[in-house]
């Protein structure tokens, strides 16, 4: 299961990386229109805003995977690990929640707006592409936050609610991706 949700993340981010750089490009290329020729890409703003959209929600399962969201950790530093192993679970269980409810609001969204014929002023696309296309990265989100969870619990039962024995990674999610070494 592991393998699936890094191999999915990591071309979700791909992907949302791709989407990036390519905003970033038309960026580019309509501040330099708009300054040397006065012609700026037609819709850039629209287009900045869906692929930014999108690009973010692409890249959400790996930044989840990758424990690379914000943990305050000043009120749980001092309890054991095997607490703060639990209490990571319980985090990713409220962040799966968070992502299923985005991804189900995103998806009404676009079913409303599709209805609606909404589309963008200046371009005149469908808005409903916006909404439905940050469904398929907070599924997969949602997905890896569950994973993680789980890995988490069976981490605390497999130690017993004790401390990680000698040799044994420090946090049961290292168990999949262990940090890289540290330079000499």
């Amino acid at each position: 299961m592991h393998i699936f949700l890094r191999t999915a993340a990591r071309w979700f981010a791909l992907l949302g990386a791709a989407v990036g750089l390519c905003v970033g490009l038309v960026t580019v290329v309509s501040v330099l229109g708009r300054a040397t020729v006065s012609r700026p890409i037609f819709g850039d703003v629209e287009i900045t805003q869906v692929g930014m959209a999108l690009c973010i929600s692409l890249c959400l399962p790996w930044c989840q995977l990758k424990r690379g969201n914000i943990i305050v950790d000043f009120f749980t530093q001092r309890l054991s690990q095997a607490r703060q192993w639990l209490l990571d679970a319980l985090g990713s269980v409220l962040i799966a929640i968070l992502y299923i409810l985005l991804a189900w609001r995103s998806a009404v969204g676009a079913q409303s707006v599709h209805e609606a014929f909404e589309t963008t002023m200046i371009l005149g696309l469908p808005m409903w592409w916006a909404y439905a296309g940050l469904v398929p990265g907070l599924l997969l989100s949602a997905a890896v936050a569950l994973w993680q969870s789980a890995l988490l619990v069976s981490g605390f039962m497999a130690q017993g609610g004790s401390e990680p024995g000698v040799g044994e990674p420090a946090h049961p999610l290292d168990r999949l991706d262990p940090p890289p070494p540290e330079s000499a």
